[in-house]
């Protein structure tokens, strides 16, 4: 039998008509779910910390820190930040975290000195272990694993998103902490996704193993929540607004 034009473009009509009317037949209820239902956070102005946020530090005092010994914090808390006092060591939480969402303000020294790596050093470490690198990297050299944003000495940030030094400065991250079977292998790595002042410049990023300066970077079993922890590289860096949500 021929089928001419005319008859192709009825049978395409009907063959539509049957897929919309069975469509039309669907309920759409059997694709909606609503338990369980979110439960309400609410967002803070701008910055601020949203309702379900630990404050690690709001401006007045380093009570949520402690240096690893037990110690109380030696830093400067001064005029809303808390500074690097050079010499006096790394700070800690004084709680343990595993994953969470860490808001972080930074600020490198507004009289420059010194180049490459120092200047305006410092670094956020996840899990006492796994650094984010604070450096001023505004129109300075340095080794690009290195940089500001760099998961130090292995991931270079998607951008230099810096600001001139004696700015504040953001870290918005999103951290998902390692799992390690009882024989101590990895489960699944540490993963990272970091905002440099509102700029994605780590993009779900999986941590090779700790930062280690000379070597290449390792696991090694460790506890499932630990403190996050504060350099003291030499230079008077300085932190405000620092909160977390477990996740």
């Amino acid at each position: 039998m021929m089928v001419t034009a005319k008859s192709a473009r009825m049978a395409a009509v009907l063959c539509g008509l049957i897929v919309l009317s069975q469509a039309q037949e669907i309920d759409p209820g059997l694709t909606e779910v609503w338990d369980p239902v979110p439960r309400v956070v609410t967002p803070g102005e701008g910055n601020a910390p949203c309702s379900d946020a630990i404050l690690l530090f709001d401006g007045t005092n380093a009570s949520a820190w402690q240096h690893e010994n037990g110690d109380s914090v030696r830093w400067e808390v001064r005029d809303g930040a808390l500074t690097v006092r050079k010499k006096t060591g790394d700070i800690f939480t004084r709680q343990s975290f595993g994953d969470c969402q860490l808001h972080i303000e930074w600020r490198s020294p507004s009289e420059v000195s010194g180049e490459s790596q120092a200047r305006g050093n410092s670094g956020i470490f996840f899990m006492k272990r796994y650094e984010l690198q604070v450096l001023d990297s505004y129109e300075n050299r340095t080794y690009s694993n290195g940089q500001a944003g760099s998961i130090y000495k292995q991931s270079i940030p998607l951008v230099n998103a810096c600001r001139k030094p004696g700015e504040w400065q953001s870290f918005d991250v999103v951290f998902m902490a390692p799992k390690f079977s009882e024989d101590g292998s990895v489960r699944s790595p540490a993963r990272i996704t970091v905002f440099q002042n509102g700029i994605l410049i780590q993009n779900h990023f999986e941590i090779q193993g700790s930062t280690m300066y000379r070597g290449a970077p390792r696991y090694e079993k460790h506890d499932a929540r630990e403190p996050i922890r504060l350099q003291d590289h030499g230079n008077p860096v300085s932190y405000r607004n620092i909160w977390v949500r477990e996740l």
